[in-house]
């Protein structure tokens, strides 16, 4: 049975959903999207992913599709339609149709496009057995916190680190590691002090990033937010990812190197046990 998805108001079967060619998101990137997480068809966290939504638009000047009211129907309906248990629904803006210019009018009518994907999430090898990583060189545009469909740069690292037999890779600029391919990157060091990179233009804002940072802090966990090396990374006690599908990834590996014992550490696990208690009670 196809999926049911949402194109522009419409709920159509997958096979009949379609946008026009001329869609500003086909032809220039020119689009936001955000995934939301669904455990026992429930939306995790689904208030700080519109929360950046918004903040995404603004900083593109792409008028909001709908309201969050409208849009939450919209999921939740999907996650009914598509007996959604475990898995996401994907969220994509484009700021509109026009024909093919650089130049856009400000009155543009937004498309708007959601479809959901069915994914092992609770108890996946990967947060069990842990990752391994490489290094790669960072070569996005200086505005990574906007959350556009723009990922050319991240599905080529991500396919280098497929080539080269591991899970993802870590993205390197002047030095530092800026973030995953789809996720943020955290170390502990050897003296236990928990390490991510600092907010700004240069990573994305990851919503399961806040909340883990904030489970930290609730447990009176010290958290050093600055840029970190890969030396760093190699030395470390512990590593991990935190994305909305991933939550909490422990990396066991970077570029060849075991990390630890080359086990998931102990932070990591009980914080992925933590977070998906934490966003079940909440959603």
């Amino acid at each position: 049975m196809s999926r049911t998805v949402y194109v522009n108001g419409n709920f159509v079967a997958e096979e009949q959903a379609t946008v026009s060619v001329f869609d500003r998101g086909f032809l220039f990137a020119d689009a936001v999207y955000e995934v939301t997480s669904v455990i026992d068809g429930k939306l995790l966290d689904n208030a700080g992913h519109l929360a950046r939504l918004h903040r995404s638009l603004g900083e593109l000047n792409i008028k909001p599709p709908a309201t969050d009211d409208e849009i939450v129907r919209v999921q939740q309906e999907l996650v009914r339609r598509n007996s959604l248990d475990e898995g996401s629904v994907y969220l994509q803006v484009s700021r509109g149709v026009a024909d093919r210019d650089f130049g856009y009018a400000a009155d543009m009518t937004p498309t708007l496009v959601m479809f959901t994907q069915q994914k092992s999430l609770r108890n996946p090898p990967q947060a069990e057995k842990g990752i391994a990583v490489i290094s790669v060189p960072d070569i996005r545009w200086q505005r990574r916190d906007i959350k556009t469909v723009g990922l050319l740069a991240q599905c080529l690292a991500k396919q280098q680190a497929v080539d080269a037999g591991v899970a993802d890779a870590w993205m390197v600029e002047d030095g530092v590691v800026t973030e995953g391919s789809s996720n943020n990157a955290f170390i502990v060091d050897a003296d236990g002090n928990i390490i991510t990179r600092h907010l700004g233009n240069k990573i994305l804002h990851g919503i399961t990033r806040a909340s883990v940072i904030a489970l930290l802090e609730s447990d009176n966990r010290q958290l050093h937010e600055r840029a970190f090396t890969l030396e760093e990374a190699c030395a470390a006690r512990e590593a991990f990812v935190t994305s909305a599908t991933t939550f909490v990834w422990p990396v066991v590996e970077i570029d060849g190197h075991t990390i630890g014992d080359g086990k998931p550490g102990p932070l990591a696990t009980r914080l992925r046990e933590i977070y998906i208690e934490t966003a079940l009670a909440r959603a």
